[in-house]
Order: C-alpha cells, then sequence, then structure tokens
C-alpha cells in the first residue's frame, strides 16, 4: 500500500498525469481507504511539492499543473469518501482567497478535504474583494469562513475582513480561520482569527472543533 501511495505522490509531484490517475485508479481499485489515498496520496504529495516550491526547487508553472492533477484524481476518490459513511453535508463553509491574490492551489486542497469531510463548501475563487465576502456571509449564514493570502502583501487582507465583519455586525456570527504560506498562528492572534491551519488536514480538524 505504503509503495503505491508514494507512486502516487510523484506522479503528482511530476505533474505525470497519467502516472497519478492510473496510480489513484490502482489504489481505489484495491479498495484502499480512500481518506488515506486523499491524505496520505494527494495532499503529502500536494505538501511536499509546496515545500520544494518554497525553496526554489520547482517553479509556479509545475505547482499549478500539479494542482490541477490534484482534483481530477480528487474527484475520483470523491465519491467513494462521501459513500463511505461521511457524515450528510449540513454545516456550510464559504472559502476565499484575499483580494490582491491569484492563489488558490492551498485554498483548492482545503476546500476538498472539507467536502468529503461533510461540509457543504462554497468556493469563491481568488482575488475576491471583501466586501464580496462580507455580502455572502450575509446572504449564506456559513458556520466557517476560510481566508487565503499566499503574499505576505496580501495577507492584510485577511485583516480587513475580519475588520469589516465588526463594523457590520457579522463577526460573532461565523467563525475564521486564515491560513497561506506567510500566515503563522500570531498573525491569526493578532487579527482576531478563530483558528490557523498549515496545511489541508489540520483545516478540517480545526474547522470541526469550531463547528462541534
Amino acid at each position: 500500500m505504503e509503495e503505491q501511495l508514494q507512486t502516487l505522490r510523484q506522479a503528482l509531484m511530476t505533474a505525470d498525469v497519467k502516472g497519478a490517475i492510473a496510480a489513484t485508479q490502482a489504489l481505489m481499485d484495491a479498495n484502499a481507504d480512500p481518506k488515506t489515498v486523499l491524505e496520505e496520496g494527494l495532499a503529502r504529495g500536494m505538501s511536499e511539492l509546496g515545500e520544494k516550491w518554497k525553496r526554489g526547487e520547482v517553479f509556479l508553472p509545475e505547482v499549478v499543473a500539479s494542482a490541477e492533477i490534484f482534483k481530477q484524481c480528487n474527484e475520483m476518490i470523491e465519491p467513494a469518501l462521501i459513500a463511505g459513511g461521511q457524515k450528510e453535508a449540513s454545516l456550510k463553509v464559504v472559502m476565499a482567497t484575499v483580494k490582491g491574490d491569484l492563489h488558490d492551489l492551498g485554498k483548492n486542497m482545503v476546500g476538498a478535504m472539507m467536502r468529503t469531510a461533510g461540509f457543504e463548501v462554497h468556493d469563491l475563487g481568488k482575488d475576491v474583494p471583501a466586501d464580496k465576502i462580507i455580502e455572502v456571509v450575509r446572504d449564506m449564514q456559513p458556520e466557517i469562513l476560510g481566508l487565503s493570502a499566499l503574499l505576505t502583501t496580501t495577507v492584510g487582507q485577511q485583516q480587513a475582513v475580519i475588520e469589516t465583519l465588526k463594523k457590520e455586525g457579522l463577526r460573532d456570527k461565523v467563525k475564521v480561520l486564515v491560513g497561506g504560506a506567510p500566515v503563522t498562528q500570531e498573525w491569526a492572534d493578532e487579527i482576531g482569527a478563530d483558528g490557523f491551519a498549515p496545511s489541508a488536514p489540520e483545516a478540517v480538524n480545526i474547522a470541526q472543533k469550531l463547528t462541534s
């Protein structure tokens, strides 16, 4: 099993779409736990690729290509995850990459894992202005608001959204979860976020704790 998971991770990290799809299918055919395939295969592979990107060992186009493959493979296992005893979607999560930021790899990974954990995820995309986020929170009344920022120049938008939530009287109606490469627990505490997630699996754990 571990060897098959390693094959999947390697295919994902090298943007080998055929190899990744074949490895995912082989794992599913072998009745592998779909949650393990997601966490130890897909998510771990993307996490390792992200670390390589931070070290300058790969370039952004390679990461983007792998992210697209991640989506395809996740779509293959998502039905099995949902059918495998996962609770019915009920708790709503709104996610967005903040204004000025065009990165959505991490957000997409979190969204995929949130869905398989039983959350109803509404992804607003990337470069989303604060007023749009506030409008959706007011209309949809989600339990969780996830804000992603991958640049030091855009991380301040997370604070701007939280401050706007306060002004609009919505802050106590939603739990705010923040993440992204430059984001730390200290930053989350400073801006008054309810949680900080350094990885996609941890984001799911924190969301479950915040809504329990």
